[in-house]
């Protein structure tokens, strides 16, 4: 008698969907801030101060990053659970589909980290810079989680109106140029966000 229900000897084709979910948990983590990212672009301040207020919570970017893989693991569980497969010679037949959605997590998280984030936290540091008014500089490397929230520490950087230009640099280096007349190295450190993200000059 012929068996039509779905079983490990019969290829599922979802490769697709493997690469979908992994894009989908890999992107979890930076939910907070992207949407920060967004809404600093479109100057929406009351939702920029709400995203931010979950950026600053120490260990809040670990348990997403946990939240993000314990769910791509479920969702994998789920799949070969309906295919028949919840078992070791499972896992074998279908182990491009579980390669696919961890290398897919993988893969973004990583062109997020070393380009995306990047790029958008520099967005406004290529104008011209009046050098003879901001002529004092200093880099500092800054423990932020991700590069994702380089563009909070800029954000705060900036709120000082003697700091002409903050370029951001992988994968925690913020190089900063200001006007020495109006403001000085032992403000800028005591900056209230470095009372969440320490900050050190390099």
């Amino acid at each position: 008698m012929e068996n039509n229900q779905d079983s490990c000897c019969v290829p599922s084709g979802k490769k697709g969907k493997g690469i979908l979910n992994g894009i989908i948990y890999s992107l979890i983590p930076h939910t907070f801030c992207i949407a920060f990212i967004v809404f600093s672009i479109i100057g929406s301040v009351a939702a920029t101060a709400l995203f931010k207020s979950f950026l600053v919570i120490p260990y809040f970017f670990t348990f997403l990053v946990v939240a993000s893989f314990l769910l791509a693991t479920f969702s994998a569980f789920i799949y070969l659970k309906r295919n028949n497969c919840l078992c070791f010679s499972g896992i074998k037949i279908k182990w491009r589909y579980l390669v696919t959605l961890y290398s897919t997590m993988i893969l973004i998280n990583l062109a997020m980290f070393m380009f995306v984030f990047p790029a958008l936290a520099n967005m406004d540091s290529n104008g011209v810079l009046d050098k003879e008014k901001y002529d004092a500089s200093l880099s500092m490397a800054v423990r932020i989680p991700c590069s994702g929230h380089a563009p909070l520490i800029i954000d705060e950087l900036k709120k000082d109106n003697y700091i002409g230009q903050v370029t951001f640099r992988t994968p925690n280096i913020f190089d900063v140029k200001y006007d020495s007349k109006g403001t000085s190295l032992e403000k800028i450190l005591g900056t209230e966000i470095f009372k969440t993200y320490w900050a050190e000059i390099k």
